[in-house]
Formats: structure tokens, C-alpha cells, sequence
């Protein structure tokens, strides 16, 4: 079986399956970590559903869901392998149909949910969107670009900051499907070479 044709694992995603139309409260729960709120887990959940099409096309299994006003504008996966494009990672493909949608390439007031912490190349895309708000699930210790290894989307030197960033929202499932998958492919490339 190649990793396209792989199934990604039921990892426990409360709220799985669920339309997400339904408005939330937006301010944050005294019970939850600092400014996270109900509709944060609600639309990072949407983003894990989103992360699981990139694993079913092979790819590392990152989502993103744009928000405007509780309502999504855009969605995207990771696609660089698949669209031959190493640009395509799901934020920039969720910031480009939201671009589309709108006709313009300013995306003000709008929140972009992403199960990984963004990286250089999609912080330098978010800064020129003029994306409001950036909430991300698992941390990036080597490559993340908003706070991990570099803090780009609140860099003074910018003409634009993003004006909040929330980390660490579900990490615990958004790591465990990134881990997953990396499991499961380390576990292919070894079965490999007995198999040849």
C-alpha cells in the first residue's frame, strides 16, 4: 500500500464529523489555557479534519481554515507534492482561495486556523495578507516562524503585526497526527529494503 492510499489513524478528535457552522462563543473559557476559546477548538478541530485529506494524498497532514466574522471564507491542506508546488502548504493555499474569494489580496479581519506553527515562507504571506489573528495547534520547534525557532509575525520592524497569536490550541491532537504519520512512513521506508 503507498502512502496515498493510506488511511490516517481515528485519533480521538472530539466534535469530529460535526458542520462547522454553528457560531460560538468567541471569548475565551476561564477553564481553558490563556485566550483560547470554544470557537478556536472549534475551527482548529475543522483544521485536523482538513490535515487528514493531506495524509490521504501522502502528504504531511497540516490543515488551515480562514475565518471572517464566524464563517469560513477558505480552507486548505498541505499539497506541495501533489500540485508540484512547494509553495502549496495549507495555510497559503487557504490564503490564496480566500484572496480569490474576495478579490483582494488584503484578508483584514480574519482569524487563520492552522494545525501547525507556520513557517517563514506562510508568516511573510500572513504579514502581507494582513491577517488579523493566527491560532496554530502543535509547535514547531525547529522551523516555526511565531515564536518556536523565530517570532516573524510580531517583529517590530514590520509595517504590519499580526495583532494576536495563539499557540499550542489542541496541540496534543495536532502533534499526535503529525507524529502518526511520520511513524507510519519511517515504518514503510524500513519494510522497504527486507521487502526488495
Amino acid at each position: 500500500m503507498n502512502a496515498a492510499e493510506e488511511t490516517p489513524p481515528n485519533l480521538p478528535l472530539s466534535g469530529e464529523g460535526q458542520e462547522c457552522t454553528t457560531p460560538l462563543d468567541s471569548s475565551p473559557d476561564k477553564g481553558r489555557p490563556g485566550g483560547v476559546s470554544l470557537s478556536d477548538e472549534h475551527w482548529m478541530r475543522h483544521a485536523l479534519t482538513l490535515a487528514r485529506n493531506a495524509w490521504q494524498q501522502g502528504e504531511v497532514p497540516v490543515g488551515a481554515v480562514l475565518i471572517r466574522d464566524g464563517e469560513i471564507l477558505a480552507e486548505g491542506w498541505n499539497q506541495p507534492i501533489t500540485l508540484h508546488d512547494p509553495s502549496a502548504h495549507a495555510e497559503m493555499l487557504a490564503m490564496r482561495a480566500a484572496g480569490q474569494t474576495v478579490g483582494n489580496y488584503r484578508l483584514p479581519g480574519t482569524t487563520l486556523y492552522i494545525t501547525l506553527e507556520p513557517c517563514l515562507m506562510c508568516v511573510g504571506a500572513m504579514l502581507h495578507a494582513r491577517v488579523e489573528r493566527v491560532v496554530f495547534g502543535a509547535y514547531d520547534p525547529k522551523t516555526g516562524a511565531a515564536g518556536s525557532a523565530f517570532n516573524l509575525l510580531q517583529d517590530p520592524r514590520h509595517y504590519h503585526k499580526v495583532l494576536a497569536v495563539q499557540g499550542g490550541v489542541l496541540q496534543e491532537e495536532c502533534a499526535a497526527l503529525l507524529q502518526a504519520f511520520f511513524r507510519e512512513r519511517r515504518a514503510a521506508a524500513s519494510a522497504k529494503p527486507a521487502a526488495e
